[in-house]
């Protein structure tokens, strides 16, 4: 028998007074999926169903905790308090810090200009959300009150129509959701960011919301768009209307709504004067660009520009130079400013604790639902009230027939715990009725008391039998509920603030490549879709190229900074741009990765860069079932400023490359049988239709593919005509052992 070997045990430290600590110093392996589920699994779904996402209530739980507190603290109907005083407060629900709270509480304040229904009436500077350097004051300066609206908030929060939780600690409770009497889900801008999804939720102008709702009610199949047109912002600006967009976000919860600044021309000083901006950005990053734009030479037409806001709100003034075309200038500043910008829309809600991303439609009927049960939850608790009343009343009607009795029950009995079992036989009523029999005060058993409690009893009944009527019919629920609605948007409805412009061009002239500067570059693409600008004398004084690890550079050009960028990818889509929308770079930066850059499709690619100055030439592609379609590149040049076009190139059949011929050449195709096919350009016909699926050019067999396209010119063949044919398609010849070993070498 082996002898066996003594375990290895590490030494375990000790503290100063001799105690051991347990385990210290030794290494535990654990499975990374354990501590995922264990550890990260339950930090992500608390940071998605407890934080960061709105439920169908329109808040998330920092706004409702701190608006809860406002009421509780009654500051619906009060005065206004120190803004300290309420962080103070809404810390026994939200312990997360001072600070959090408050900029929650600011964000809801109408004077931050950040929702379009604001909830805080404020006195003091909350700041604005359109400008990033006006920063609120501390807590401490400023006071806030609840806004009227609010009461449409907790009108029904005391009658049993939502669930109450306790708080962190059970000291107190808080409830899970608001009674809100409107949709306020889209009433407000609400942005969110949980882990590995997020939530953008544009806002609807109230009164149009109200009537949407109302005639979803009566006809779950209304045409939305005819009473709800399109997103309302707080900060107006002009919503660009595109039909496709807005139905996509209707009915899919998704897409993006275009808005441009409202601006007015003031003659006398020759000077723009911006009023409204976009949502998305702030008074300063648009200086920021325009003075970026200014420097770099592409917008010579401004002299000076200025931020003139005050107290009469937002203005940025923009001072042209002699005989400039405002019109124009602004056409230009929306282009290449965020100026005009757009709101990304992915309404993804909470719905009984599971996130679900839903369009307008869906979300509204959601809210009904919602907003039934509320109801239907406060229509019993009327209902039960009023019958426990009734219950008590006719007790008190029983005593009628006999006071003196009464009074004589209690004076005869011994003992007090007997009174009420001595009453109870004496009229024949249950304990809870002879209980409020007894505590009536002796000043009240006289008949016109009594009179007056009993008259009660028929106008419970009506009551009784009409609450209980609501309940079993659900289409008196729904009159309610419009009802409701209908006093709201009477009551708090304003009109539009954004206007809808409806007859603009999706895409306007690009008369920006004049201004742009006119110099030699050379640009950087990799295999991992970087790209750099870089100029000869920065080139010529620069080192090695700096490329993320593993990437390699597939293409270097010389070219001009105002030529055009065409990227092909591999979702049958191109997305174009100009060399000079790149800032110059250096060899000693990895650039600029075009996927963020362009704002492409999640996991969308690009295969190929093309640039050119005058759209001459063709694309090739060439596809895995042995097509190939020849395009011009002059079909992808549009007289528009289009940045994105798809149906770039078919979808039938899987891409193996995409080659820009400038002229027509030699092509050598390769596949996977050790076969080679000269094919000349010249050869394959021209379709004008960009997403054609090609003619037939090499025969594959079952199982093979093409491995290598490439200029002809690249190779040194030693006998090239054996691998030529007339006609097309065709299999190619075996590629001799020489030929063989050429190939071997350039790949």
């Amino acid at each position: 028998m082996a002898k066996k070997q003594p375990k290895k045990v590490m030494a375990r430290p000790q503290l100063g007074d001799g105690v051991e600590i347990l385990d210290a110093g030794s290494v535990m392996e654990t499975p990374i999926t354990e501590t995922l589920e264990t550890n990260y699994m339950p930090y992500a779904m608390s940071v998605i169903v407890s934080r960061a996402l709105p439920e169908i209530d329109g808040f998330k739980p920092a706004h409702r905790k701190v608006l809860y507190t406002m009421y509780e603290m009654g500051l619906l109907k009060g005065a206004r308090t120190k803004s300290a005083n309420i962080v103070g407060s809404t810390m026994h629900l939200n312990p997360h810090g001072d600070a959090a709270i408050y900029d929650t509480m600011v964000r809801l304040a109408r004077s931050n200009e950040s929702l379009l229904v604001p909830y805080v009436s404020g006195k003091g500077n909350f700041g604005k959300a359109y400008s990033r350097d006006m920063a609120y004051a501390a807590s401490r300066y400023t006071e806030a009150k609840l806004e009227d609206i609010c009461a449409e908030l907790f009108g029904d929060i005391d009658k049993n129509t939502v669930d109450f939780v306790d708080n962190y600690d059970a000291t107190t409770q808080e409830p899970t959701l608001l009674p809100v009497t409107f949709p306020t889900i889209l009433a407000n801008n609400t942005l969110g960011i949980a882990v590995g999804m997020a939530s953008s939720i544009c806002s609807f102008n109230l009164a149009e919301l109200c009537a949407t709702t109302i005639a979803l009610l009566k006809d779950k199949n209304h045409d939305i768009k005819s009473t709800l047109p399109a997103p309302d912002f707080v900060g107006g600006g002009y919503i660009l209307y595109n039909e496709g967009d807005i139905d996509n976000i209707y009915e899919n919860g998704r897409g993006s709504v275009r808005v441009r600044a409202k601006y007015e021309y003031v003659k006398d000083g020759n000077m723009i004067e911006v009023t409204q901006i976009p949502p998305t950005t702030t008074v300063e990053a648009i200086m920021d660009k325009i003075a970026e734009l200014v420097k770099a030479g592409r917008v010579r037409e401004i002299s000076d520009m200025r931020d003139e806001t005050d107290l009469n709100g937002l203005k940025l003034t923009i001072d042209l130079k002699r005989g400039q075309d405002p019109e124009k200038v602004m056409a230009k500043l929306f282009r290449l400013t965020p100026l005009e910008d757009s709101f990304s829309c992915n309404f993804n809600i909470l719905v009984s604790g599971m996130p679900r991303v839903m369009g307008v439609r869906e979300i509204l009927n959601e809210w009904s639902a919602f907003r039934i049960i509320c109801v239907r939850r406060r229509t019993e608790h009327e209902l039960n009230g009023k019958r426990k009343r009734l219950h008590l009343l006719k007790g008190l009607a029983a005593i009628l027939l006999d006071i003196d009795k009464a009074i004589r029950i209690v004076r005869e009995t011994a003992e007090e715990e007997e009174v009420v079992p001595n009453l109870m036989i004496g009229f024949g009523i249950d304990r809870v009725q002879a209980e409020y029999v007894a505590e009536i005060k002796l000043r009240h058993l006289n008949r016109e008391y009594i009179l007056k409690r009993t008259e009660e009893t028929t106008a419970l009944e009506e009551d009784i039998a009409r609450l209980e009527d609501i309940l079993k019919n659900p289409a008196k629920i729904k009159k309610i509920i419009i009802a409701e609605l209908e006093q709201v948007a009477k009551k708090y409805g304003q009109p539009r603030r954004s206007e809808i412009l409806y007859d603009v061009a999706e895409d306007e002239e690009d008369d920006g490549a004049d201004a742009m500067p006119d110099y030699p570059v050379t640009v950087f693409f990799t295999r991992e879709g970087y790209f750099k600008k870089i100029t000869p004398q920065s080139l010529r004084m620069s080192g090695e190229q700096k490329l993320k690890e593993g990437d390699e550079i597939i293409a270097r050009i010389e070219s001009k900074n105002n030529a055009e960028l065409l990227f092909f990818t591999d979702r049958q889509q191109v997305y174009k741009c100009r060399v000079g929308d790149f800032d110059d770079g250096k060899a000693s930066v990895m650039g600029d990765y075009i996927p963020a850059r362009l704002s492409m499709d999640d996991g969308e690619s690009p295969v190929r860069m093309v640039l050119t100055e005058d759209y001459k030439g063709h694309m090739l592609f060439v596809f895995d079932n042995g097509k190939a379609a020849k395009v011009p590149l002059a079909s992808y040049a549009t007289k528009l400023n289009r940045k994105k076009l798809v149906n770039a190139y078919s979808d039938k059949a899987g891409l193996v490359c995409a080659l820009y011929l400038p002229e027509e050449t030699e092509l050598a195709i390769q596949t996977s049988a050790g076969r080679m096919l000269l094919v000349h350009s010249a050869q394959i016909s021209e379709k004008q239709m960009k997403n054609t699926a090609g003619v037939g050019v090499i025969t594959l067999k079952k199982n093979q593919t093409i491995v290598s396209v490439r200029p002809a010119s690249e190779l040194e063949l030693a006998d090239p005509h054996r691998y030529r044919v007339r006609t097309l398609p065709a299999m190619g010849a075996i590629l001799r052992a020489e030929d063989l070993a050429e190939q071997t070498k350039l790949m």
